[in-house]
């Protein structure tokens, strides 16, 4: 059987989940427990803090597993490795400090740095070749420099307004734009192409819609032009011969605007339809 990670609570955890029940397995109704065992789809799923999530797969003890990119990079698990980007749980990685006292990485070096993800924070200066005294400290890194345990913090920015908040202002490049990721051990197990497979049905069904619309049959290059899919759409004839029907797979984002595009140039009967699932 595959053995899967799963985040056993956090921001990560909910959506993975669900994810993984939109791709057909089925996960735990307790939300207690630990470990699920799907027979029908050959897969065990153990329930684990997202942390350690990395170095489960990295020793080689589970085959595959759910986490941030940020986790994974903190880990510094030689043996963990990213498959495929999930497209959930975004975060960006910033340094800040007091107004005015960095303007540049370079700054930084030989003060007091406090974060939450050491691991990952090192190893972005050591290749940026800054030496800085990290302070790892468990969460609310805000409130380091005010306290007096560190000169500058860095953390996850959203809008900086926690920072801001506690008197801090960003500064420098950003260390990371993470995401939710499936992740690998060393060797490739058995069942992981029907899972990689299946997580990405899920994604392009949530990355896209079918719109089906009627069209003058003399306009369907326009129409193309406008909206191509991921092929070529679908044309189909109709009782009236200098009319057809087009269905065709498009962007979430912008189904609005093509929407909007396709009934300037003459399609009618415009319908959009969600996705439940898909394989390209």
């Amino acid at each position: 059987m595959l053995r899967i990670a799963v985040p056993n609570k956090g921001s990560l955890s909910e959506t993975a989940a669900e994810m993984l029940a939109e791709a057909g397995y089925a996960g735990r109704r307790d939300p207690k427990a630990l470990h699920v065992v799907d027979a029908d789809n050959e897969v065990e799923f153990f329930y684990l803090r997202p942390k350690d999530i990395a170095t489960y797969v990295g020793s080689g003890a589970l085959d595959v597993g759910i986490t941030g990119r940020d986790l994974l990079k903190d880990a510094r698990m030689p043996g963990a490795r990213e498959i495929e980007a999930l497209g959930f749980g975004g975060s960006t990685f910033r340094f800040a400090g007091p107004p005015g006292a960095f303007a540049e990485l370079n700054d930084l070096e030989g003060v007091r740095v406090a974060t939450s993800y050491p691991g990952l924070v090192d190893a972005y200066l050591d290749e940026q070749g800054i030496a800085v005294d990290l302070v790892p400290l468990d969460g609310a890194v805000e409130s380091a420099v005010q306290l007096g345990v560190a000169d500058a913090v860095a953390d996850v920015v959203s809008t900086g307004a926690t920072l801001r908040q506690a008197g801090l202002e960003i500064f420098g490049p950003v260390l990371l734009e993470s995401e939710a990721v499936l992740i690998g051990a060393p060797a490739a197990a058995p069942g992981l192409d029907t899972l990689l497979r299946r997580l990405r049905g899920v994604l392009v069904a949530r990355r896209y819609v079918l719109i089906d619309y009627d069209l003058p049959a003399h306009l369907v290059d326009q129409a193309v032009a406008i909206a191509p899919g991921i092929e070529s759409p679908t044309v189909s004839p109709l009782r009236d011969p200098e009319w057809v029907a087009v269905r065709v797979m498009s962007p979430t984002k912008t189904v609005n605007q093509v929407m909007d595009a396709l009934y300037a140039i003459g399609a009618r009967a415009i319908l959009v339809t969600g996705i439940h699932n898909a394989r390209l």
